[in-house]
């Protein structure tokens, strides 16, 4: 819980220090045994001292000019990691330093890494006992209602990233396509958006062939997730995010290596994105439509499962030849474009998905990759990206890489060459988009981090990124 509030006594008190100004610094902690010599400012740097039964965690910031929102999140994400390690589940925090550098601006990094710091999957465990938090804001001294007000809609924000966690760290067994979609269902009740959720004779009679072909290797049926935000009644425009849902990926009979089977779990996290995404826009009554699509389903090995060589239909009526069968994500991808296209009507289109290990070798685990055929869509996704902090990349397209997508025998192959995979998987979902403005995010790299590479984030699933997602349809045409 997070609190706007005046002073008070409380267990446990956050100081922020910067290099090169100490008068943030109370006197009771300047006093204490000479602890001020001990006191750099350094930036991460962290004094932890108990005065008085108090229990004191001053982090440094470094220099004045240097702090931006990215290291703000990351330094309160480390103070309250020190709380919730000393047990103290009340505390103060005082953020002087942020409000009179940033004024209001900083309040949902704030809350960010309030709660990500605080962020952990509690799992299945029988004897779990979870951290009950509640940080007071000090330094808070005008406009109080609206403050409260723009931490009420960060703290909905960045739930929908927690959503987003909190389904991706799910175990493949406890998070089936259906049970996947009851989630949606109980979600939208509690934020107010329309579910539906398409089974199998449904997608047969849309000729959803390529989602079907992959979903049939398993017992556990697939479904069709979606989510429906009409938060403009004044505009017939409706967006279209994309997510893969695929609750297990073995890799089907091209098996993935079993050094790699510990993430099989987590090739859902573009459809979780999109899930926390429309949530924080719902809780928020953000004034825009959204249609959120998730093909979910399972990529196991069964009799009935497809094969490198085989040649399968798709809801567009292309024919695809399958190269390989661990290139699942991008079939699926293409049959929820076309439905998005021919039954929900949408204008623009961004797929997402944990797509390529080739992203990762490009970028590392900080920065997506991104495609696109519109430069006005993309300009907006990165000024929604100085908003959130992610960070984006664009990949060049060029006619000889769609070249390598090109089938003797069928109308696309589903997957090019042993290099430029991040483009050419990009490339071809990017071919079932009608020419809609259309964006691709390659979230393989960021949507899961082992260990952590920045404060904010915990061992598994990060949320990435639906803070842009909300930010690029949060902000309208402005």
């Amino acid at each position: 819980m997070i609190s706007v509030s005046g002073k008070r006594d409380y267990k446990g008190q956050v100081i922020f220090l910067y290099e090169d100004d100490s008068s943030y610094i109370p006197d009771e902690v300047l006093e204490a045994r000479n602890i001020s010599s001990t006191l750099e400012g350094k930036l991460y740097s962290v004094t932890n001292i108990y005065i008085s039964n108090k229990f004191y965690v001053i982090v440094g910031l470094g220099g004045y000019r240097d702090l931006d929102m990215k290291k703000l999140k990351s330094v309160v994400a480390k103070s309250v990691k020190q709380m919730k390690k000393a047990g103290i589940e009340e505390y103060g925090m005082d953020i002087t330093p942020f409000i009179q550098r940033f004024d209001s601006q900083c309040l949902f990094h704030l809350v960010e890494g309030i709660k990500l710091g605080n962020y952990e999957f509690y799992g299945y465990k029988t004897d779990k006992k979870e951290y009950d938090y509640t940080v007071f804001l000090q330094g808070i001294h005008k406009d109080i209602n609206q403050i409260k007000e723009i931490i009420h809609k960060a703290e909905n924000i960045v739930d929908g990233i927690i959503i987003a966690r909190d389904l991706v760290n799910a175990p493949a067994n406890r998070l089936t396509p259906e049970l996947l979609s009851q989630e949606v269902i109980l979600l939208g009740d509690k934020a107010g958006f329309e579910v539906e959720i398409l089974k199998e004779d449904e997608l047969e009679e849309l000729n959803m062939k390529a989602f079907l072909t992959v979903g049939s290797s398993s017992g556990n049926s697939p479904r069709l997730i979606v989510i429906r935000y009409n938060g403009n009644s004044t505009s017939d425009k409706v967006a279209g995010l994309v997510g893969k849902g695929v609750t297990c990926d073995t890799g089907g009979y091209c098996l993935k290596a079993s050094n790699t089977m510990g993430g099989i779990k987590g090739d859902m996290a573009g459809g979780a994105a999109v899930i926390g995404a429309i949530y924080g826009l719902a809780m928020n009554k953000v004034k825009t439509n959204v249609v959120g699509i998730i093909p979910a389903c399972e990529n196991r090995i069964s009799r009935e499962s497809y094969i490198p060589g085989d040649v399968i239909d798709s809801m567009s009526g292309k024919t695809i030849e399958i190269i390989n069968t661990d290139a699942e994500g991008r079939l699926i991808l293409a049959d929820a474009i076309t439905y998005g296209i021919k039954v929900e009507g949408i204008d623009k289109v961004i797929d997402i998905a944990t797509l390529t290990s080739a992203v990762v070798a490009a970028l590392g685990f900080t920065t997506t990759g991104v495609l696109t055929n519109n430069t006005e869509f993309y300009d907006k996704l990165i000024k929604a990206s100085e908003k959130s902090g992610e960070q984006f990349w664009r990949f060049p397209i060029y006619d000889e890489y769609r070249d390598m997508l090109k089938s003797d025998i069928a109308d696309i192959k589903n997957m090019g060459k042993d290099y430029l995979g991040t483009v050419t998987a990009g490339l071809f979902i990017g071919s079932f988009a009608e020419k809609l403005p259309w964006i691709h995010m390659d979230i393989a790299g960021t949507a899961w981090v082992n260990p952590p590479v920045f404060q904010y984030q915990s061992e598994g699933a990060t949320g990435a990124p639906v803070t842009s997602l909300y930010f690029l349809f949060g902000m309208g045409d402005e």
